[in-house]
């Protein structure tokens, strides 16, 4: 008998190979089939989990692959172009600086400095990577880990965000709507954010990303960029920050109102704790420095003025001037203006202006309070909320503030500032409001309760003030070039943007007389000619009759061109001017750059009723200061763009050069000496307080005391003054330019001409000097063409009495 076969490979599972001892048939056999464990159970729980997990990876990758190939078959290709990056150029404003750096004046719609990345200190940096993005040198544009905790976070309730620095700057350059949901910021995240992130890193290396955010990002106070921040919260260049102010700057872009430190310092305060222990924590800054920089104080700008001069007149002009050249492009192209003023010379030109105007404010009475308010009753917090919502409407004027009066008697006014500082003022301080204290005082004016006042400090007493109604202004310049060394165009920019300067049309009064003098030289008359000063009278067609006066109604008799420029003596300015005749001196005087059409050829030139501006005034003057030549007035010396490259400077006309030469030499020559006289003995005299001997001016009151002049100059610097209201009205019966606008001038130039030497004149070729006096060699003493004017003589000179009507006289002005 043949033996069995041996069971296949195949049938060693098959039901019919088990032993039949081992089988089970029927119901018993399936529910043992159905109990027992699956291959997969049987595995170990820690294997099954790793092969699980490997799977979900596998799964995730597979979908991000997909989600990456979707995003760069679909939306790649449709994302905008990103010139704007690779070529930077953000919107930087307008700025205008002084001639020594001072930043003075700042026009457009964002604050914004353009740094480059090596001029960004590495504090600063730091800060920002500390709490934005720390891993930005390392990643490729997108955090990937920080997506998925922010997406775990929003998915349950929470917030967050794993934006990173080049996401940042993708989203603020081309992504500008804000999403409400999440659903829709994380669609726009992925199919935009995220790929224009990868498509700047591709185009841009790592510094110029951070370049550029840092130069674009919005934090607060219109400020965008961390130099245009550091200069508006902290009044510094972003080189000179220290660490707790890096900090303090960097918690802003995350949300600039709710970290702003002027708006809300404790958030912000805290924010900047954070991210100086975070600094720490990453090893940007020592345990030292952490210790230094967490117990620091800062100095927050909360007057948000970043300026640091007053020259508001100044940078007004500039830009008018600069807009006149760029149009539109002024505001954005970054362009630096450099203008020729000195920061020295304007903070000395600004207080001069302010103690002048103030002086003559005190000398004319208190006007009384500029309002009055009902104090409600109520809650302390509701006194204090009525005085902040009064007070808004009086905003301080530089150092003289606004003040409510809680109480008042001749002996003590009790107020209260915006600030909620409680002041007294006593003795001396209420000197100012006498007047308007007592029980007398009409209710309409009297300092009571409730009255608005104007109150100033000094030291630590305060004092009743107001704020004038008078105008004034103040201009300098250089006679070598025309170069302005200082402008003030007003009390206030802020309550009046007329620029005084440039702008105002006034009657210059006895400072035009000069001008006359200087044509009648070339007409053969000398300082020694001696001119009869007696009355005269004029008739005009029509029979209306002239009859003009000095100041002080009184007459000299005889006297010298010389003595009589000193004294002012206005009959003889119109003796010498009917000498030269009104047409040729209307022409003469264009050569010192006034408007022949706005001095009409009438002898009332000769006691200057025609218009002129301060301006044109230092120009005039300039001539004979230089020695003969016209220079015209210039305010910017130079413009540069964003990247400090040259964009325009100036080429002003030079004195020396004779082709800008308007009046001989010898003129200019005897004219300074006769200025200086005037200096020296006449009504300039006030000036020698300065102790130099090179001084020269004339000073100016029109007729009925409307305007006060006082035109003057070292050969070096002209500077002229001016005082007057803007509806012309008599500033007193007894006020002069010696006595306003004098003070001015002496206060700006003791510190404009400090430290310098003085210059005497040479006296040059075609002078003869005979009899302590000058002369044109050609009209010297023996040759004389005019000894005298009035007296009868024989050069046909008309009679003291004698009535003039050789000129024509317009009687409109006086």
């Amino acid at each position: 008998m043949a033996a069995p076969l041996p069971p296949t490979p195949t049938d060693k599972k098959s039901p019919e190979n088990i032993p039949s001892a081992g089988r089970k048939t029927g119901i018993a056999s399936e529910r043992n089939a159905a109990t027992k464990p699956s291959r997969w159970r049987r595995l170990p729980l820690v294997l099954r989990m790793l092969i699980a997990s490997v799977g979900v990876f596998v799964a995730l990758i597979a979908m991000a692959a997909l989600g990456i190939f979707f995003i760069v078959t679909l939306a790649y290709p449709k994302l905008p172009e990103i010139d704007s990056l690779t070529d930077y150029r953000p919107k930087v404003p307008l700025r205008i600086f002084s001639a020594d750096g001072v930043l003075i004046g700042e026009f457009g719609e964002e604050r914004r400095s353009l740094m480059r990345i090596n001029e960004i200190p590495l504090i600063m940096k730091r800060a920002v990577l500390a709490i934005e993005d720390d891993r930005f040198y390392e990643h490729g544009g997108v955090d990937y880990q920080g997506i998925v905790r922010a997406t775990l976070a929003n998915l349950h309730g929470g917030g967050g965000g794993a934006s990173t620095i080049t996401q940042q700057v993708a989203r603020n350059f081309f992504l500008t709507s804000n999403e409400p949901t999440f659903v829709q910021r994380a669609s726009r995240k992925f199919l935009y954010e995220i790929p224009l992130a990868w498509k700047i890193e591709r185009s841009l290396s790592k510094d110029q990303i951070l370049e550029v955010y840092m130069n674009q990002i919005y934090l607060g106070q219109r400020a965008y960029g961390f130099a245009s921040a550091a200069q508006i919260y902290f009044g510094k260049n972003l080189k000179d920050i220290t660490i707790a102010e890096a900090a303090m700057l960097a918690g802003l872009p995350k949300a600039p109102s709710a970290y702003n430190p002027v708006v809300n310092p404790k958030r912000a305060y805290a924010r900047q704790q954070y991210i100086l222990q975070r600094m720490n924590q990453l090893g940007y800054i020592t345990n030292a420095q952490y210790d230094t920089a967490q117990k620091e104080e800062l100095d927050i700008k909360t007057d948000n003025t970043v300026f640091g001069v007053h020259a508001e007149y100044v940078a007004e002009m500039a830009r008018q001037l600069v807009y006149a050249q760029f149009k539109d492009e002024t505001y954005t192209r970054g362009l630096n203006v450099f203008t020729t003023i000195t920061k020295t010379d304007q903070d000395a030109a600004y207080l001069a202006l302010r103690r002048g105007v103030m002086d003559y404010e005190k000398r004319h009475g208190y006007r009384g309070p500029e309002a009055y308010m009902e104090i409600p009753e109520g809650s302390k917090d509701d006194i204090e909320e009525a005085f902040d919502v009064e007070l808004a409407d009086h905003p301080a004027n530089d150092d003289i503030f606004a003040a409510v009066v809680t109480a008042a008697s001749p002996k003590q006014i009790d107020a209260v500032l915006a600030t909620g500082e409680e002041i007294k003022i006593v003795g001396p301080g209420l000197s100012f409001a006498t007047n308007l204290l007592s029980d007398k005082a009409p209710p309409q004016r009297k300092v009571k309760r409730g009255a608005i006042i104007r109150v100033i400090q000094d030291g630590k007493d305060w004092s009743v003030t107001q704020l004038p109604d008078v105008e004034s202004a103040l201009v300098s310049t250089s006679p070598q070039d025309g170069a302005i060394r200082a402008l003030v165009g007003g009390f206030d920019f802020n309550r009046n943007k007329f620029n005084h300067v440039t702008q105002a049309w006034r009657q210059p009064g006895s400072s035009f007389k000069p001008f006359i003098y200087s044509s009648s030289l070339e007409k053969g008359l000398s300082p020694a000619t001696i001119i009869n000063d007696a009355p005269l009278t004029f008739t005009q067609t029509g029979g209306q009759v002239w009859q003009p006066k000095n100041y002080g109604s009184k007459f000299e008799g005889p006297i010298s061109m010389r003595r009589a420029l000193q004294k002012s003596i206005n009959m003889v300015s119109i003796r010498i001017l009917d000498r030269v005749g009104v047409k040729y001196a209307q022409n003469y005087i264009t050569r010192f750059g006034f408007d022949a059409e706005r001095h009409p050829p009438y002898l009332t030139m000769a006691l200057g009723a025609g218009a002129v501006t301060p301006l044109q005034m230092a120009t005039a003057f300039s001539v004979f200061a230089n020695g003969g030549y016209k220079v015209n007035p210039y305010l910017i010396s130079k413009i540069t763009d964003v990247n400090n490259k040259l964009v325009s400077f100036a080429r002003p006309v030079q004195a020396g050069d004779e082709a800008n030469r308007v009046i001989d030499v010898r003129n200019a020559f005897i004219m300074d000496s006769m200025l200086r006289d005037v200096v020296r003995h006449g009504t300039g005299f006030k000036a020698m307080s300065l102790k130099r001997t090179d001084l020269a001016g004339k000073t100016g009151t029109t007729n009925d005391s409307l305007d006060a002049w006082f035109a003057g100059y070292q050969p070096g610097l002209v500077g002229i003054a001016w005082m007057g209201y803007d509806q012309p009205k008599s500033l007193g019966g007894r006020e002069t330019g010696g006595g306003l606008a004098l003070p001015i001038w002496i206060n700006y130039m003791q510190t404009a001409l400090k430290n310098v030497p003085n210059v005497d004149r040479t006296v040059p070729a075609g002078i003869i000097e005979s009899g302590g006096d000058y002369y044109y060699s050609e009209f010297s003493p023996g040759n004389a063409a005019v000894r005298d004017l009035g007296l009868g003589g024989a050069d046909g000179s008309a009679a003291p009495t004698e009535e003039k009507t050789s000129n024509a006289v317009k009687n409109e002005l006086f």
